[in-house]
């Protein structure tokens, strides 16, 4: 759900240049920015809520798009939790009864892990190129450089929202996504921060959602270590390694 950068293409500092600018390629790299081919990740998810605050460390491996496994490191009590990703399926397995569920239908918009991020955004296959008309402002957001490229979703596009908006800084990388229901009502905003080079490319390495209607609630997402393209076996996408 979560997925964001940009290449270096031309300058965004005045509206002559905007007209220039492959906004096809800055929305795919967008979405493929912290995807790579593989990857391994440590991070921790903070999230705070109305009715409690919860800190969750957690190790992460990815095959592109199709393939993910997150699995709990810390709290001790929740050690070993473990969540597969493969296509559009999702298991969750707890290892206090050993059990492994699949995710139904029914609970996709569910939150995982009790976060503000839900089950359909983790096996999220849309690209905004393809599922969305977009338009770039050329006009400076709040006179700070930054621009702002408005998406709306195509008829019959397999996405949930009625539109998305993606501001980006002068230097070409997001710093912000909110998403709107269909009637124009602001559900959720997404922020970028701490931008560090990675792999030989920038990208943020910590990621905040924020549902509009709680004010004081969110979820941070914070990468400690980060490697892509790293060789990784099919079998650690496997119901078996959810186990281990």
């Amino acid at each position: 759900m979560m997925t964001l950068a940009l290449t270096s293409l031309l300058s965004l500092s005045s509206p002559a240049q905007a007209e220039e600018i492959d906004v096809i390629a800055l929305l795919d790299k967008t979405d493929d920015m912290s995807r790579g081919s593989s990857s391994h990740a440590v991070m921790v998810m903070s999230v705070k809520t109305e009715r409690y605050e919860r800190t969750v460390k957690m190790e992460t491996w990815s095959q592109g798009t199709e393939k993910s496994l997150v699995v709990i490191l810390e709290p001790q009590k929740e050690k070993g939790v473990a969540t597969l990703m493969v296509d559009d399926n999702i298991w969750n397995y707890l290892p206090k009864v050993d059990r492994t569920m699949k995710v139904p239908a029914a609970m996709m918009s569910g939150a995982w892990m009790g976060s503000h991020v839900t089950n359909d955004d983790l096996v999220k296959g849309s690209r905004m190129s393809e599922d969305y008309t977009f338009t770039l402002d050329d006009q400076p957001v709040d006179g700070q450089g930054r621009y702002l490229i408005t998406l709306i979703p195509k008829p019959d596009a397999p996405v949930v929202w009625g539109k998305v908006t993606v501001e980006l800084s002068p230097d070409e990388l997001p710093t912000r996504m909110e998403f709107f229901e269909e009637d124009g009502t602001l559900v959720r905003v997404m922020k970028y921060e701490d931008v560090q080079e990675i792999g030989g490319k920038k990208m943020p390495m910590v990621f905040v959602v924020e549902p509009a209607d709680k004010p004081g609630e969110f979820t941070r997402m914070e990468y400690s270590e980060l490697q892509f393209d790293v060789d990784i076996p099919d079998s650690k996408f496997s119901l078996q390694a959810l186990k281990n």
